[in-house]
């Protein structure tokens, strides 16, 4: 009697604080529904697994654009994004978790234009050539974007795309010679389509990536909490199991930033 009085209370204690909530988006094969519409891929089993581990709640709302759920995530109105790099300005309203996997970002042409493009060096190079590229209208892609992306914008050089089906599709109708994305997304999307695209050489960006935690709506505490949930389940070799499941990995191990 005295074990069953105590179970609630110890719950509460191992759980966070709260439901916590994020939308998702159809981003595969990190993010996609099934057949029966629930959210899978390879960040949403690891999140899950991490929420099972920490004893909290998880809650996963509609879909939502990329702009619109940053300035939610921002006002705290949603409490948790996935797959985020650590920059300063971020720090100021995110807590982040250790890393959970490796995220790449390249630049892909359409094959039989790639010759003309293999040379690229970066940004600048696209700038002065005076190349279109399709890019994701939000998002971080690396300090050389970053230094280029007004003028590139002033030069009308970039149009922008909301998911990375829609930017695959919009290469193949020559919307632009050169796309910026995500390298699992947009090879896993060219596949589904059955769309041929080139990966050209200059990789842009190659770094892991976190679950970002809203100050405003989450405590300290229960980013703590997860955080630690992600480090057992990373040493017990649970998290690389599900990686390996989609082919990706985590080479770079790193402590959770604050």
């Amino acid at each position: 009697m005295l074990a069953l009085a105590l179970s609630p209370l110890w719950a509460q204690a191992a759980g966070c604080q709260k439901p916590l909530r994020m939308a998702v988006e159809q981003w595969p094969p990190y993010v996609y529904s099934d057949a029966q519409g629930k959210p899978r891929g390879v960040d949403i089993e690891i999140l899950q697994a991490i929420f099972a581990e920490a004893g909290c709640s998880l809650q996963i709302g509609p879909e939502l654009p990329r702009k619109r759920r940053q300035a939610m995530f921002i006002e705290g109105k949603i409490d948790l994004m996935l797959a985020a790099s650590i920059t300063p300005e971020r720090q100021q309203f995110s807590w982040f978790t250790a890393p959970y996997r490796d995220e790449s970002v390249s630049l892909f042409s359409k094959p039989e234009q790639a010759a003309q493009y293999t040379q690229l060096e970066g940004f600048g190079s696209i700038l002065q050539q005076r190349i279109a590229l399709l890019a994701p209208n939000a998002g971080w892609y690396g300090e050389d974007y970053k230094k280029h992306y007004f003028w590139l914008n002033e030069a009308r050089l970039l149009s922008p795309f909301e998911t990375f089906n829609q930017g695959v599709r919009m290469l193949a109708a020559g919307r632009a010679p050169l796309l910026l994305g995500d390298t699992g997304a947009v090879h896993f999307e060219a596949g589904q389509q059955q769309i041929s695209v080139y990966q050209l050489p200059l990789l842009v960006m190659s770094e892991p990536v976190h679950f970002m935690l809203s100050k405003k709506s989450v405590s300290q505490a229960d980013s703590e909490k997860l955080n630690a949930a992600l480090l057992r389940l990373e040493k017990r070799g649970v998290l690389k199991k599900i990686r390996s499941q989609y082919g990706l990995s985590l080479n770079a191990a790193a402590p959770a930033s604050r």
